[in-house]
């Protein structure tokens, strides 16, 4: 019989770029004294948020080609019993699911899997709102049978981080949290700018409560089918070379200003000929944050990756497109 304490897992969801790697490299570069394991999940076939989240001493797990509440959950069962023999190392886990998860069927694994239940306990379900588009996400009607995968993250929260209040006005922000109140009136609503957040409000919190999420939900505990918006797909475009950064720069422009608002997420790191460091950018719609990443190594393969979410996504046009910014 186990008679170690239960490790606490903090689960963070979100719909598409609404800051949840964000919020995660703020918890891995903030002075709280907890050894931390991260597990991700991408929703794609070539991983990003890898590079994305910053270098530190916890163990990062990745899960790609699926979406952590149905695919790969079996992959989580194993990666939480891969970390749990190995507790002396941690003492808090992370799970960052895809922005496309449902995030019951991931709590479920907690109170279903025996070796999980006896080991690890849910701590809080921690989503995060895009106070620029939540509306429109959580407001979007969706074919018969067919979740609204932001209202579902919500609806099963038990803190609400609402985040980029700083690019809307108050108005709107207040708009967004009586939104979200009427999904769900009891967890902690906190707002944040850049997902910079007082940890103490999200981690160790004991706040997941079973009885409410039975409320929510009464199948629950109980294996089912949910079905997924099948409109919404990813497409990955990785090519070896370096890129004119002019070019990226006027075809990025012109595909978002024309096919912006079906493009839910990008993000990408890219190689610019002329430049030591890798070009880090991730877009929301046609809102697009730019960074430097690390540096090339000397002798180092150089390549681009872009990753795309959204509605009517032509793999070709977008393949071709990066193709064509090639540097001469």
């Amino acid at each position: 019989m186990n008679t170690l304490p239960k490790v606490p897992v903090t689960v963070l969801t979100g719909y598409l770029g609404s800051g949840k790697t964000t919020l995660l490299n703020h918890i891995l570069t903030a002075q709280h004294g907890k050894r931390i394991a991260v597990i991700e999940n991408e929703f794609g076939e070539i991983g990003i948020d890898d590079a994305l989240v910053v270098s530190a001493d916890e163990e990062v797990f990745e899960m790609n080609n699926g979406c952590i509440c149905c695919t790969v959950r079996g992959d989580l069962i194993r990666i939480l019993g891969t970390l749990m023999r190995r507790r002396d190392r941690f003492d808090h886990v992370l799970i960052e699911t895809t922005g496309l998860a449902d995030p019951a069927p991931v709590a479920q694994t907690f109170f279903v899997d025996a070796d999980v239940a006896e080991q690890a306990r849910l701590d809080a379900i921690v989503t995060l709102v895009d106070a620029k588009h939540a509306l429109a996400h959580l407001d979007e009607v969706k074919p018969a049978g067919v979740e609204n995968e932001a209202v579902e993250q919500v609806a099963f929260a038990d803190r609400i981080v609402i985040n980029k209040i700083d690019v809307v006005s108050p108005d709107q922000v207040d708009a967004v949290e009586r939104r979200v109140r009427s999904i769900n009136a009891v967890a902690e609503v906190v707002r944040s700018e850049r997902a910079r957040v007082d940890l103490d409000r999200i981690l160790g919190v004991r706040a997941f409560d079973l009885d409410r999420a039975l409320a929510v939900d009464p199948a629950f505990l109980l294996d089912g089918d949910h079905q997924h918006d099948r409109s919404v797909t990813s497409v990955g475009v990785e090519i070896p070379g370096e890129l004119d950064g002019e070019r990226v720069n006027a075809w990025f422009s012109a595909l978002l200003r024309e096919k912006g608002v079906d493009i839910f997420r990008s993000k990408g790191i890219l190689a610019f000929r002329g430049e030591e460091k890798r070009f880090v950018f991730q877009g929301v719609h046609m809102l697009i944050d730019t960074a430097s990443g690390p540096a090339w190594g000397e002798g180092e393969q150089r390549n681009s990756r872009m990753v795309f979410i959204g509605r009517n996504l032509d793999r070709a046009e977008l393949e071709s497109g990066l193709r064509a910014c090639m540097a001469a």
